[in-house]
């Protein structure tokens, strides 16, 4: 693999974390509510989510979709099922008032969070079809088995810091501060978004 289709891999991949979609919306959601460290351990699933979807692209799961067509619309009706099930839990409970002894509510456990962020980059079936493009367009055949680790390695990489960057941001006291006085309708907004995204992914 030379260094140009190595850089352009870093790039296509970078591009594919920071664009918006459930993942990036769960890690500001979670920042907001739940803080940082708990935004961390979710950042952690997201990234984790991206490497499974990156190895079955690397394992030829494109063309398993190319052939049996109706496993990729299972795969996209199932993940937004899930998709519209934590939106419409969204929208039941933005009403509900933010207030503990410190304005925050009990985070969850690390890996409540970690499997959260996992389960939501799964719901998303079209990142196996994205690293299939990218695997074929910037790494050659007969790539070793080292330097494929090496690239999943990077995806987790690239994942997990963007939207642990992401965390960060909204867990911010003024951010939060924000959050709290308009959560209603705070809430059902992430909620809507969330439907959205999972329309989008049935429909498309």
């Amino acid at each position: 693999m030379t260094f140009a289709a190595f850089s352009v891999f870093v790039g296509l991949v970078v591009f594919a974390a920071i664009s918006p979609g459930p993942a990036v919306l769960m890690s500001a959601r979670t920042g907001l509510t739940e803080g940082m460290r708990t935004g961390l351990f979710l950042a952690m699933g997201i990234g984790a989510g991206a490497v499974v979807w990156a190895s079955a692209a690397m394992f030829g799961l494109n063309l398993l979709f190319a052939a049996a067509p109706a496993l990729l619309w299972a795969l996209k009706l199932g993940g937004a099922a899930y998709l519209l099930w934590m939106a419409w839990t969204l929208w039941r409970h933005a009403a509900e008032p933010f207030v503990t002894a410190d304005s925050r509510p009990v985070p969850r456990s690390g890996l409540s969070a970690f499997r959260l962020g996992l389960f939501t980059q799964l719901a998303n079936p079209k990142p196996a079809v994205m690293f299939s493009a990218i695997f074929l367009g910037t790494v050659p055949p007969g790539t070793p088995l080292w330097v494929y680790a090496a690239l999943l390695a990077i995806i987790f990489a690239a994942e997990t810091l963007w939207n642990t960057a992401v965390a960060r941001i909204f867990s911010l006291d003024r951010t939060r501060a924000g959050y709290i006085s308009l959560k209603t309708v705070i809430d059902r907004s992430f909620g809507g978004l969330l439907a959205l995204l999972g329309i989008k992914i049935a429909a498309t």
